[in-house]
């Protein structure tokens, strides 16, 4: 619905609910969640917040538990379709699907939307994890299950915890962001290692540089913290990379399994 001047009223997703025009308010609920200086209200509403964070947690597990193996795609929101890293996404998105990966990604335009658009295409199941931001974005067209969030760190343990892979392509902070905590995640084993794979070589080149000379040259990473990050810009070896390390991972799972049955069984087989 447009008004007098032929405009559309301003529309922000929170959670469930859907403010348009004078209802908008001008913070988000992360803004008004750390704002310190709005302390005074914390014995009154932060009860409540809690309620709604699990509310969140529960939601996204509840639609998401039954996915197939899935892979986070990251990338910038910003970049125009047509666009190299577009391209590059939405063969990615398909090539991910032909070998059986769900797609997760933050749901928007730019690089998200073309991965989306292209496990879709290709028949395979496509996710879109929004967030609510001052600038709204909205779940992109090429999604078929969306779950719009208010709290980046529920969405960003929805992005962990359901995929067997990050794949990262060019973007600004908010991909810096998942990028490092993936890496950190899996550096300080807080997650089992799974394949972090970085799309672009020409835009990641410095940074890898910089981590390669000062990080781990001054000794701030190990120099085998390098090798938790796959550089490539073919597709196929990017799955490729995927697939082999998720066999790999399944591999060492099965053996822990059965070393475990088997130590299971002999301790019921000894006398009391």
């Amino acid at each position: 619905m447009e008004d007098r001047n032929g405009h559309r009223p301003r529309e922000r997703h929170q959670g469930s609910v859907i403010l348009r025009g004078n209802a908008v308010r001008d913070t988000t609920a992360d803004q008004r969640l750390l704002d310190s200086r709005l302390r005074k209200d914390w014995k009154t509403k932060d009860a409540w917040r809690a309620l709604r964070i699990l509310s969140e947690f529960v939601e996204g597990f509840d639609t998401l538990a039954d996915l197939p193996p899935a892979v986070s795609v990251f990338g910038s929101a910003r970049s125009k379709p047509g666009s190299v890293e577009c391209e590059l996404a939405e063969r990615l998105g398909a090539a991910l699907a032909g070998a059986g990966y769900a797609v997760i990604t933050g749901g928007g335009p730019g690089v998200m939307e073309a991965a989306n658009k292209g496990a879709t295409e290709a028949g395979g199941l496509s996710i879109g994890l929004g967030i609510e931001l001052p600038f709204e974005q909205g779940i992109n067209d090429w999604v078929d299950i969306g779950i719009d969030f208010r709290y980046f760190f529920a969405r960003k343990t929805m992005f962990v915890k359901y995929a067997q892979a990050f794949v990262v392509l060019p973007g600004g902070f908010g991909t810096m962001d998942e990028l490092f905590e993936a890496l950190t995640l899996v550096q300080t084993r807080k997650v089992t290692r799974f394949p972090v794979v970085l799309m672009g070589a020409e835009y990641w080149g410095g940074l890898l540089d910089w981590i390669r000379d000062r990080m781990a040259g001054e000794g701030k990473i190990s120099p085998l913290d390098l090798e938790l990050i796959c550089l490539t810009d073919d597709v196929d070896e990017a799955v490729r990379h995927i697939v082999t390390a998720d066999r790999t991972l399944g591999g060492e799972r099965e053996a822990v399994e059965r070393d475990a049955a088997t130590e299971l069984a002999a301790r019921a087989g000894e006398p009391e």
